[in-house]
């Protein structure tokens, strides 16, 4: 019997990816998209029944499980910036926790159904001492990172009344599907197009700032393996190792010839983040344990990545082809 996957903000980086990987492993998949928003990611999504639905709807999504009747629900949609979210608490709040709160509670109602929470390492705060695991005490510091800590906490909550909850604190992971308006895709992109003659200079905030960066494309395969075993649980999603922005830089220019970047950087102060954590890496021990799971690409491997489909763009004047993902 085939099983049906219900995935909330499909047309992101992380829906298009777990979709095209359950897909290739025999799921029908349902995803949702954001009411009135243009959904630039929609070449990669053929074959998956696209919904819109807004989080703070909980009857669309009572409707959304009465029409399809998903095994497991994946929640990946949501207000992912950071930054943004300073000016943006009560949002943030509705729609990472409080609709969160409201699916969980409709899960537990109907029962049979599978849920998978997409956390976030900003829950752990600035001061978390490195490696951080499942124990790691949660010390939000911005209203993202208070919003998805709130969820995290629900999702507990649920699994404790007898909800089959799994939640995957996921740290930083790029593809070469991210909006160019985030750092990593502004530098694999200037990197494409100071090499083709296009521009001469990046504008970038703190260089020294650190992340563990890891492949989107592996973080789906550990979404899906949490649904997977006989007890849910919580998953730290990382690799264990930090780069600084500046290194991811420096491969990117790298990768098109340019061994020195630095002339091409100018720094723009304004650009640096409220209470941002200057690098929280993550032991992903129990993840490696109890769902077999590892990242399978490298750092160098997925910043080369990024640049070489940021240069078939360029070449091609096609922005979003399936094909860049084969």
């Amino acid at each position: 019997m085939t099983q049906t996957a219900l995935i909330t903000g499909v047309a992101g980086q992380d829906g298009v990816l777990l979709a095209r990987h359950l897909m290739a492993t025999g799921y029908r998949v349902v995803g949702t998209t954001q009411p009135g928003v243009p959904t630039t990611l929609r070449p990669y999504l053929d074959g998956v029944e696209l919904e819109e639905h807004d989080l703070r709807d909980p009857d669309g999504f009572v409707r959304l499980l009465g029409m399809y009747e998903p095994t497991e629900v994946y929640n990946l949609a949501g207000f992912t910036s950071v930054g943004a979210s300073w000016d943006n608490r009560e949002l943030v709040m509705d729609v990472n926790a409080v609709a969160v709160e409201s699916m969980l509670e409709t899960l537990l109602k109907r029962g049979g159904i599978k849920f998978f929470q997409a956390s976030s390492s900003e829950v752990f705060g600035p001061d978390a001492v490195n490696l951080q695991d499942e124990q790691t005490p949660h010390d939000p510091q911005n209203p993202y990172a208070e919003s998805k800590s709130r969820a995290q906490q629900a999702v507990v909550r649920a699994r404790d009344e007898g909800l089959f909850a799994a939640v995957g604190v996921l740290y930083n992971h790029e593809s070469a599907l991210r909006p160019p308006q985030f750092v990593t895709r502004k530098i694999t992109r200037a990197a494409a197009e100071i090499a083709a003659g296009i521009s001469d200079t990046v504008t970038l905030g703190n260089l020294e700032v650190s992340r563990d960066w890891g492949a989107a494309h592996d973080y789906v395969v550990a979404m899906h393996a949490a649904l997977q075993q006989p007890v849910p649980s919580d998953y730290i999603i990382a690799t264990g190792k930090l780069h600084t922005l500046g290194q991811l830089l420096e491969v990117a220019f790298a990768a098109v010839g340019i061994d020195d970047p630095w002339p091409h950087v100018q720094q723009d102060p304004a650009l640096l983040r409220k209470a941002d954590a200057p690098g929280l890496s993550g032991d992903a021990s129990k993840a490696r344990s109890e769902l077999d799971w590892s990242p399978t690409s490298t750092f160098e491997d997925l910043v080369r990545e990024m640049v070489a489909i940021d240069q078939k763009r360029l070449k091609s004047g096609v922005e979003e082809d399936p094909a860049y993902l084969e």
